[in-house]
């Protein structure tokens, strides 16, 4: 007998359960979460609200005290058995990943390939926090440089990358002695609760060393994110969205003298001459167009085009585009998924239309 596959939504709860998500924190809250697969509700995942925020912020810069004062090499211990489990997980962390943010498979696993690969440079990096030992005027003196962890590091995530850009800004702060707070997508906030509770395995086994709240998880929308932004214990945040989102958030961390990194949205162009090597510059444009149905920071969204080759380029594109397979991002063969909500298709439409 043959076997029939299980919907989207239910093996997206069965993942869930897999990565150790307790059912309590999947229902009750009034957002519903949606695979963009089928549109399928997932689960209605507990929000954070702003004045938990704030305590959640409080909880973390109280876990950052104790883990400052334990030695970078031992911190980058707990960070090297945090890659063990996502190793162990990949398949369905990637999965997740999948189902809840439309990525093709090969786009999931790749994406938990880039955490454990971070892992494993920020545990190398954690014997290597050097400081400068300085020549003085002084008769049998030096000077000793030394650096300190900055405290509780705030990271907004967006939904084409749910989990890599987290554990690209976590695994580094970590090592470095600080504690994260973590503001995922309103979209993609399933695939964060499993990271978490990855993250949480990985703390009890590493001991007591690892203070609780090191890792604190706030889902919900602009409210709670404006509530890390503004909160004066978080000295850094690293957003990653809009360009919209940036022009807010740079601002007002600047007002409080707070540091930011952003990763906002690209208007990227390619430029073909007569001189390209137009068998790569296809591959290079497709992919960069249709790589993540072209929801990424880094999709190519212009290409200019030399008259002399324009024709053929042109035909060539056409012809590559006509063989790509859209449909289930989990099927063999599917290169383009679908895009995340209904409001991703009408940008795209409004687009396409101007």
């Amino acid at each position: 007998m043959t076997r029939q596959p299980i919907g989207a939504a239910e093996e997206a709860r069965a993942l869930l359960d897999a990565l150790g998500v307790p059912a309590a924190a999947l229902s009750g809250g009034d957002r519903i979460a949606r695979t963009p697969v089928t549109g399928e509700e997932i689960a209605r995942p507990v929000e954070t609200s702003p004045a938990d925020a704030v305590l959640g912020i409080d909880r973390a810069h109280r876990a950052f005290l104790a883990w400052r004062n334990v030695p970078a090499p031992r911190r980058g211990e707990l960070v090297r058995l945090f890659g063990e489990e996502l190793r162990a997980a990949k398949a369905d962390l990637g999965r997740l990943v999948t189902l809840e943010a439309g990525k093709i498979t090969s786009e999931g696993l790749g994406e938990v390939q880039e955490m454990i690969d971070i892992c494993d440079f920020a545990a190398g990096l954690s014997r290597q926090l050097y400081g400068l030992t300085l020549a003085t005027e002084r008769p049998d003196h030096r000077m000793m440089e030394t650096w300190h962890p900055l405290g509780v590091v705030g990271v907004i995530s967006a939904f084409n990358f749910p989990v890599a850009v987290w554990a690209w800004n976590a695994a580094l702060a970590f090592v470095c002695g600080d504690s994260v707070v973590w503001k995922p997508s309103e979209k993609t906030p399933l695939t964060a609760l499993a990271v978490q509770a990855l993250f949480e395995r990985a703390a009890a086994r590493f001991g007591p060393d690892a203070p609780p709240d090191l890792s604190v998880l706030l889902l919900g929308g602009a409210e709670v994110g404006e509530v890390l932004v503004d909160h004066p214990r978080v000295p850094l945040v690293s957003a990653t969205g809009s360009t919209a989102m940036g022009r807010k958030v740079a601002p007002r961390l600047a007002a409080r003298f707070a540091r930011a990194l952003l990763e906002l949205g690209g208007n990227n162009a390619a430029i073909l001459t007569p001189s390209a090597d137009l068998d790569l510059a296809i591959r290079a444009v497709a992919f960069a167009a249709m790589g993540t149905a072209g929801q990424r920071c880094t999709t190519l969204r212009r290409l200019f085009v030399h008259e002399a080759v324009y024709d053929e380029v042109v035909a060539r594109l056409r012809a590559v585009y006509a063989r790509v397979t859209v449909g289930d991002p989990r099927e063999d063969g599917v290169l383009v998924g679908p895009l995340i909500d209904p409001a991703a298709r009408s940008a795209m439409s409004a687009a396409l239309g101007e």
